[in-house]
C-alpha cells in the first residue's frame, strides 16, 4: 500500500431520529456551513414523507430508498501503456452510502419549481419506489461496469 488510509471521524447521530445516516444526509445537503438550514430541509422532507406514506415510518422509507440507490459496481479509469481503460470495480460499503447520498442531493437540487424540502422528499419517495433520477444513475453506473467487463483483469 502506498498511502496510509484516512482514519474516519466519528459522526454524532442527529437529534431528532438519533440516526447517523440522517446526520450524513444533513451534512450532504448542507451548503456553505449552514447546518441549521440543512436540518430544516431534511427534517421537513422526512415530515412530508410521513404525511404521504401514513403506514410507514419516514426513517424506514429513507433507509430503504438508500438501499435501492446504493451502487454495487462502478468504473475507474486505469492507464495501461498509453491507453486508458474503464475498469469495473466493486464499491466499498462506505462509498456506496456516500455516492447514494450525493446522487439524492444532486438530483433533488436539479428538480425545479419546488422547494428543496419538497424535491428531496420527492426524490426519496421515487428512490423508495425504484424510480427517479438517482435510480437511473445507479443503473447507468452498473451498465457501464457491465459493458467494460472485458477490462476486469486490469483491476488493481
Amino acid at each position: 500500500m502506498r498511502r496510509r488510509s484516512n482514519a474516519k471521524s466519528e459522526l454524532t447521530p442527529d437529534v431528532k431520529y438519533n440516526s447517523e445516516l440522517v446526520a450524513r444526509l444533513i451534512n450532504t445537503v448542507m451548503y456553505s456551513g449552514k447546518k441549521s438550514t440543512a436540518q430544516r430541509i431534511v427534517y421537513g422532507a422526512l415530515e412530508l414523507i410521513k404525511n404521504k406514506k401514513n403506514d410507514m415510518e419516514p426513517l424506514e422509507v429513507f433507509i430503504q430508498a438508500l438501499e435501492n440507490i446504493k451502487p454495487k459496481l462502478e468504473v475507474k479509469s486505469r492507464r495501461v501503456g498509453g491507453a486508458t481503460y474503464q475498469v469495473p470495480v466493486e464499491v466499498s460499503p462506505e462509498r456506496q452510502v456516500a455516492l447514494a447520498m450525493r446522487w439524492i442531493t444532486t438530483y433533488s437540487r436539479g428538480r425545479k419549481g419546488k422547494s428543496m424540502m419538497e424535491s428531496l422528499a420527492g426524490e426519496l419517495l421515487d428512490a423508495f419506489d425504484n424510480t427517479g433520477s438517482s435510480i437511473r444513475k445507479k443503473e447507468d453506473t452498473f451498465k457501464m461496469a457491465q459493458a467494460n467487463k472485458a477490462f476486469a483483469h486490469y483491476r488493481w
